[in-house]
């Protein structure tokens, strides 16, 4: 399972909201809701986060297994 538990640390650490992470990188709320519940993500998306947060991809998830 892919997990974007560490995407909610890199923002704390950036100090960057998630208003701002929806202005910033286009993406809606129900995307943010995805996220949240660990839902599958388009790797555009994905690189969107990376771009705006100047991050890499392991900074925002990680595999685990089930």
């Amino acid at each position: 399972m892919i997990r974007f538990d560490k995407l909610w640390v890199t923002m704390k650490e950036k100090s960057i909201s998630t208003y701002q992470l929806r202005e910033k990188c286009g993406i809606d709320s129900k995307t943010i809701r995805r996220l949240r519940a660990n839902e599958n993500m388009e790797t555009k998306t994905l690189d969107k986060l990376c771009s705006v947060l100047k991050c890499k991809l392991e900074d925002i998830a990680e595999y685990t297994e089930e």
